[in-house]
């Protein structure tokens, strides 16, 4: 199948644009009506941190996708995908910081302290802060290759995610072992690659 011309990518990258703002219009909508459930605050915390965790694995998932094809042009899509996932992401941890906790840093800390879930999932965001700010073509450039090793820490964050959402549900695992599951099977085939690479490259 022939790659899209650059007027079709503009309009598939225009139609991922619209498709990733649903979950932040569904929450609008939702919250418009007065329909975000008992706890609307916890509602908002679980949709944006769900989000943020699945747009993070279909961001993993171009490069898999290319390996396992041969279809190079859903990677241009990536850099989009991971900034949609870092704006879910910050949306979820204000709502933790500014509407659960109303900016209290001390309870804050406690609760980090406590909860171990709450650790890795700061873990997680702090560390994909630094992949949104070098997301541009002018920071690929700057950094060379410095930037792909700085961008490899994204497979840290997606471990760290799911294992926040694991901890946090503590019952119930069927959703975070379907993430994992996911997430393992896109690092076992880019696992998978980088040694036939390496065993191709010692013959």
């Amino acid at each position: 199948m022939l790659p899209p011309n650059r007027k079709q990518l503009g309009l598939i990258k225009a139609g991922l644009f619209l498709l990733a703002l649903i979950p932040l219009a569904r929450l609008l909508w939702l919250g418009m009506h007065d329909d975000l459930g008992a706890n609307p605050i916890e509602f908002i915390e679980r949709s944006t941190g769900t989000w943020a965790l699945v747009i993070l694995l279909v961001t993993l998932s171009f490069t898999p996708l290319r390996l396992l094809t041969g279809t190079a042009w859903p990677v241009q899509l990536r850099r989009m995908a991971g900034l949609f996932m870092f704006s879910y992401a910050c949306l979820h941890i204000t709502t933790y910081i500014w509407l659960d906790h109303w900016f209290d840093w001390q309870e804050i800390a406690k609760d980090i302290i406590k909860h171990p879930y709450v650790l890795v999932g700061f873990a997680a965001f702090v560390l994909s802060v630094p992949l949104a700010l070098t997301s541009s073509n002018a920071m690929i450039k700057r950094l060379r290759q410095r930037w792909k090793t700085l961008h490899r820490l994204v497979y840290l964050v997606a471990i760290f995610a799911v294992l926040h959402f694991w901890w946090l549900v503590k019952k119930d695992i069927t959703e975070p072992m379907l993430y994992a599951l996911v997430l393992a099977a896109l690092l076992a085939i880019r696992l998978v690659f980088t040694l036939r690479k390496r065993k191709g490259q010692m013959v």
